[in-house]
């Protein structure tokens, strides 16, 4: 009669409740790796940024894409303001370190880096008809066409909702200590927003726009 080897014994019930969690804890390891250094979801509140994304929708950031690189203008990005430390925004980035960003007469300007004037931005691509050539000096809804400039620190972004009219952004943020605060630092950029996952009829890949400059 044949006889089992010590390698042919069946195992115990501990041993698979052991390979189990163990593949539980690799996966939920992995599933966070992913999470965190990778891609993450997220769901979309309110109407700053339409028609470019909807109040409801679910979508997926790339947060690879800022460690290995930096925010550029024209990126939709997921961050945290600077008077926020638990709630996460969704804004373009208009303003890039070093740029000079004009608002005047519902237009914005940016002067980039080594820039000798400032230039228009082109901004049909994203901006609907309600909301082009209508980017007004805070409150978002003012009207009001007057000129104000941002110079965009070392490190800092500004950013700006598609929805101009009614969007809280770079043009109203405060800082902790109740005045005015503009510019949202690189590490509070969590991710460029890659995207829409739901619902299944909107699904579409953000593009970055061209400015031609």
């Amino acid at each position: 009669m044949m006889r089992m080897t010590e390698q042919q014994k069946p195992h115990g019930l501990l041993y698979h409740l052991l390979d189990v969690l163990l593949n539980i804890v690799v996966i939920v390891a992995i599933v966070g790796g992913i999470r965190t250094f990778l891609i993450s979801p997220f769901q979309v509140e309110g109407s700053s940024m339409v028609d470019t994304l909807e109040n409801k929708q679910y979508i997926i950031i790339n947060k690879l894409a800022f460690i290995l690189g930096k925010p550029q203008r024209g990126d939709v990005v997921v961050f945290r303001p600077p008077n926020e430390k638990m709630k996460y925004y969704v804004k373009r980035v208009i303003g890039t370190p070093g740029d000079t960003v004009i608002i005047q007469g519902g237009l914005v300007y940016v002067k980039a880096v080594g820039a000798t004037e400032a230039m228009p931005l082109d901004e049909d691509e994203y901006l609907n008809d309600r909301n082009e050539g209508k980017t007004y000096k805070h409150p978002p809804s003012s009207g009001d066409t007057g000129k104000v400039a941002y110079s965009v620190p070392e490190g800092q972004y500004f950013l700006l909702g598609d929805n101009r009219q009614g969007s809280l952004d770079s043009r109203s943020f405060v800082g902790q200590d109740g005045q005015p605060n503009p510019y949202v630092q690189e590490d509070n950029i969590k991710g460029r927003v890659w995207f829409v996952a739901l619902p299944i009829t909107k699904i579409h890949a953000l593009e970055l726009p061209q400015y031609g400059f």
